[in-house]
């Protein structure tokens, strides 16, 4: 059973082989093999005013890598470049032979991919075109003919933490610039909200030199240096919020990088990037009223197709895979998350358009999906990612085999086991308060490798149970142990308990703010 001090020490745990705990402990540029070189030609490039492209993409790691690079040259005045976002409906994902040819550059630069871009890298080649490719998604064994190539995950990099994402790897490579060019006293700094929505929204690990970093981006973000997050305050409400801070970490991942995604997966991503990179509020606001579109659009479309997903689920399948015909790419993924929480087990959805199925895949726990599609290759045309989410690419008629071959690799996996990675323990109805909360909050930012505490609390009463929200999906309830009453919500809930009934449940612990008060509320994950 877990008292306060049991919990700070199991928290406290989890960062015993971080090796980076402050902004001054991170790694330097000249670490990040391949920054150096690619800062060479990119500041030669700079000094004979050619014509440069950034080619970023679609989601919101790579709209945020791009803002940084824009950003970049901006302050320094160089004005001869463009920045390409692809569209992921017309363009594809990542640098290919058609962006190559439609660019008028004599060098080009991509953040967040890159990696497998062979027949772009050929034609940069063929046109007389430099390549300067930078990127953290996994390396083939084959590597693309660039002029320089930085990603740390490559097998010849020792940069020291390797769990990084694309905007981190673009924020490296200016820091390279700025050591190239001589600019002694340019501010790297002002860049740590543009990373921390990346590294959150990439779901990178939130250990070592990411929790440094998204520590310092959400100060970054409430300082309001940017009209963007001015904008979004507004819309939210936050802006009249009387505590400490406007944003929380919370609000990064399910305000903020939702509202950054959703243009690119509804539209394209480019109203996004303009918005990060807003010079006034008034334009900010103008550019969030589209993406508010988006993103309530996506909700519609996300919530037709995960009713539809859920329809065709087998109980007995290890891994949940499901397919259909001209589905929404730009919700897929969030639908196999919601897929994947739900049955807590991997998803994967694929959306398939004639002879090609695109698929997006989300993991539980500590559960490797990367490896999982890797060990079953020969049913997929490509695919690509990281351990807790990935993209692939298979032909329609190959997908049974696929979903059956998922399966068997993963028939001695307890997935039960794996989705209760997260529980800390059972904790003492007298431990949960104030002080614990605090506790809890002092090891924040949670996302992934630091996913926020779960606890059991055995033997609850049910004292009420009433619905919440207007279409009934949520419930709120009382529950009573040891003789103290608790307030709980119960978000999509998939057993109503009966008041009078004893309960075992795992919950979260979290801060509810109604009315400018301050209380503490049990989230459910699961009744037992």
């Amino acid at each position: 059973m877990l008292d306060k001090p049991a919990v700070a020490t199991l928290l406290s745990q989890r960062f015993a082989n971080d090796k980076h705990t402050s902004l001054s402990q991170l790694p330097l540029p000249h670490t990040m093999s391949g920054a150096k070189a690619a800062a060479s030609i990119i500041a030669a490039s700079i000094k004979n005013n050619e014509k440069i492209a950034i080619v970023g993409d679609y989601d919101c790691d790579g709209v945020c890598s791009s803002a940084i690079l824009d950003e970049f040259f901006c302050d320094i005045g160089y004005e001869n470049y463009k920045v390409k976002i692809p569209n992921r409906f017309k363009d594809g994902y990542g640098l290919n032979e058609s962006i190559v040819s439609e660019l008028d550059a004599q060098l080009i630069i991509t953040v967040d991919n890159g990696i497998t871009a062979f027949e772009a890298a050929n034609e940069c080649k063929k046109r007389g075109i430099k390549l300067v490719i930078t990127d953290h998604h996994m390396p083939l064994d084959e590597l693309p003919r660039a002029d320089a190539l930085v990603d740390p995950q490559c097998k010849d990099n020792e940069f020291a933490f390797k769990e990084i994402c694309g905007a981190q790897v673009a924020w490296y490579l200016v820091a390279a610039l700025k050591d190239e060019l001589g600019l002694v006293g340019y501010e790297l700094g002002k860049f740590t909200d543009l990373l921390a929505l990346a590294i959150i929204a990439d779901m990178m690990e939130l250990k070592d030199m990411n929790r440094v970093l998204v520590r310092a981006g959400l100060r970054q973000i409430n300082s309001f240096a940017r009209p963007c997050f001015s904008a979004i305050a507004r819309l939210s409400g936050k802006e009249s919020f009387a505590f400490k801070e406007s944003f929380t970490f919370d609000d990064i991942s399910f305000l903020i990088t939702p509202l950054i995604n959703s243009a690119g997966r509804m539209d394209d991503a480019t109203v996004s990037f303009e918005f990060l990179r807003s010079g006034d509020l008034r334009c900010a606001e103008g550019l969030l009223a589209k993406i508010s579109e988006c993103n309530a659009v996506r909700k519609e479309r996300e919530k037709e197709l995960f009713e539809l997903c859920a329809k065709s689920v087998s109980e007995n399948d290890k891994v949940v895979v499901v397919w259909g015909e001209g589905w929404h790419e730009g919700v897929i993924g969030i639908v196999a998350s919601r897929l994947a929480r739900l049955y807590k087990r991997p998803a994967i959805v694929f959306s398939i358009d004639g002879q090609r199925a695109k698929g997006s895949a989300r993991s539980v726990g500590k559960f490797d999906i990367l490896a999982l599609i890797s060990s079953c290759e020969s049913f997929v045309s490509s695919f690509g990612g990281h351990k807790g989410a990935a993209g692939l690419v298979a032909e329609p008629s190959k997908l049974v085999q696929l979903k059956t071959a998922l399966n068997e690799a993963c028939s001695n996996v307890d997935f039960n086991q794996i989705s209760h990675d997260d529980l800390l323990g059972d904790i003492k109805a007298d431990c949960v308060d104030s002080e614990l909360m605090d506790i809890i909050d002092s090891f924040a930012p949670y996302g992934s490798k630091n996913p926020k505490p779960v606890f059991a609390l055995r033997c609850a009463l049910v004292v009420s149970v009433n619905t919440l929200g207007s279409e009934g999906l949520h419930l709120r309830l009382v529950l009573r142990a040891d003789n103290r009453c608790f307030e709980a919500v119960y978000f999509n809930f998939e057993k109503r308990p009966a008041i009078g009934v004893r309960i075992d449940v795992l919950f979260i612990l979290g801060r509810n703010y109604f009315r400018g008060q301050e209380s503490l509320q049990l989230i459910i994950q699961e009744i037992l």
